[in-house]
């Protein structure tokens, strides 16, 4: 008999559907076809194994699989369930075959028959919608995720035997019931960290806040204790929140990768990401034989915190310009090529120098002539320039470290970030793609960022006195308009100006002369 199951295949974010066709005819040995990978040939010693612990028969005749459509390249153990049901179905030990027909049937068997999760069970359950089959038996641990899609029956499912009852009609399965939007904005505002956990630095809060507020890609510049790694970590407690579109679109990355927690649902707050410095070209963009997200689409709609950054590998580095423009990433493979969404905010961090104390207020630093420069050159220009916020961080000085001041929360400044990102969301409506000051392009830039008398003399005053380079001019544009929003003004002060020009550190031909 001839038996069809549905499974689902994730490629990039997305997912195509997988007709699993069993066929038990005369004959010998057992083959799968349809471009299976290594994990799905071996398959059928982990589905015999299964069905015979279960009280199940495997059939010693010709058993043919074929997943189609045959071009396409499967991967990976998740097709053990369908393909098991199929089986079963076709040798007969099933009352009525006919009730796979509108069930997509995903989950990875233990020798024992217990049902093991899955990857990509979101972009699966969206598939199966569009695709209007009613039901969804996936893995328990999945089921929370599959159930944020509506207008389909999600089924939990843990053991095998658990789901040839139900087909069987022995045993009900009640659908999964699920509010995500409750716990979505239940949740939202749960940081174990806040700003006022940190004393002093004004300076750098403020930075940040403009950073924020803009999604301005910044770099905090000082020495090592000053601050810098616990600052940018309290960064996403000042973001607005996510809206859910956005939570959809980045726990559809992270349960493609596999990164999503037993039983959570719609990511809730901005990714946050912080790779070691020796990580990989392809584990920071994403690929491999089926290609997967890399750190840069894990921060997707978030923050991507590069720590002590002269100490990536200069590929490493470079490998980012393009997604940095694009806020995609494109990975081509012989047989494929997938995009993964690369929107994130840049945040940066590094010593001055070698030894850490270049600038210093108090300590002297110790490098030879040159090894400051040569330092800084562990950066390209070209990456740089994607930089809008150079931030110089100085020490905690005692008295602020022991001053009984309260400092100011994270929620008052995520509240005026937030007001003035409803003054450029209103100003980019008629944009396309466009949603924050960053992404202005030069003909955008030109028609929004006018600047009077006083400040066109200011900017080229600034431009000639601190050399300043001309990557810096665009940058400072953004920065003095983001600026201008969080003070309330459509107009583009001097104030605003000189504000932004000193963000520009890295630029100035004195640096690190």
């Amino acid at each position: 008999m001839l038996v069809k199951t549905y499974g689902s295949a994730v490629y990039g974010v997305d997912a195509i559907t997988i007709t699993v066709e069993v066929n038990v005819m005369k004959g010998k040995n057992y083959f799968i076809v349809g471009l299976p990978d290594n994990a799905i040939k071996e398959s059928l010693q982990r589905v015999e194994s299964a069905l015979k612990t279960n009280g199940f028969l495997m059939p010693r005749i010709k058993l043919l699989v074929n997943l189609a459509p045959a071009n396409i390249r499967k991967s990976g153990s998740a097709f053990d369930l369908p393909i098991a049901i199929g089986i079963l179905a076709a040798s007969g030990q099933m009352k009525d075959p006919g009730v796979l027909k509108p069930l997509l049937i995903m989950g990875e068997l233990n020798l024992d028959g217990s049902i093991l999760p899955v990857k990509g069970a979101l972009p699966m359950a969206i598939q199966a919608r569009k695709e209007q089959f009613t039901g969804f038996l996936v893995p328990k641990s999945n089921s929370y995720e599959a159930a944020m899609v509506n207008n389909i029956s999600i089924y939990p499912v843990s053991h095998i035997r658990e789901v040839v009852e139900f087909l069987n009609g022995k045993t009900a399965i009640a659908p999964l019931a699920a509010d995500p939007r409750h716990d979505f904005f239940s949740s939202q505002f749960d940081f174990d960290i806040d700003f006022r956990d940190v004393k002093g630095q004004q300076n750098i809060k403020r930075a940040l806040e403009i950073a924020a507020t803009g999604a301005h890609n910044a770099i905090l510049i000082g020495p090592p204790g000053s601050g810098k790694t616990m600052l940018a970590k309290r960064l996403p407690t000042i973001l607005p929140p996510l809206n859910l579109p956005e939570a959809l679109e980045t726990t559809k990355i992270y349960s493609v990768a596999g990164k999503l927690p037993a039983g959570a649902m719609l990511i809730a707050r901005r990714p946050f990401r912080s790779p070691h410095h020796t990580i990989s070209d392809m584990a920071l963009v994403g690929g491999g034989g089926i290609p997967q997200p890399g750190e840069i689409s894990l921060a997707h709609n978030g923050v991507l915190f590069l720590d002590e950054l002269p100490e990536f590998k200069r590929t490493v580095l470079e490998v980012m310009r393009q997604p940095m423009e694009e806020r995609k990433v494109n990975i081509s493979r012989a047989k494929m090529t997938i995009d993964f969404p690369a929107s994130f905010m840049l945040l940066a961090s590094m010593n001055p120098c070698p030894c850490g104390f270049y600038n210093h207020p108090e300590r002297e630093c110790s490098c030879p002539p040159g090894a400051v420069q040569k330092y800084l050159n562990k950066i390209s220009g070209p990456l740089l320039d994607r930089i809008d916020l150079h931030v110089e961080v100085t020490p905690v000085g005692f008295t602020d470290l022991a001053s009984a001041n309260v400092e100011e929360s994270s929620s008052v400044i995520r509240e005026r970030v937030m007001a003035a990102g409803a003054r450029q969301s209103k100003r980019f409506r008629n944009h396309p793609g466009i949603y924050t000051n960053a992404q202005m392009d030069s003909a955008l830039l030109k028609k929004i960022c006018v600047l009077n008398t006083a400040g066109s003399a200011l900017l080229r005053s600034a431009m000639e006195k601190l050399n300043l380079s001309a990557r810096a001019f665009d940058r400072i544009l953004k920065v003095s308009r983001t600026i201008a929003d969080l003070a309330g003004t459509e107009e583009i002060k001097t104030e605003h100006l000189a504000e932004a020009i000193q963000y520009r550190s890295l630029d100035r031909e004195s640096w690190a002369g």
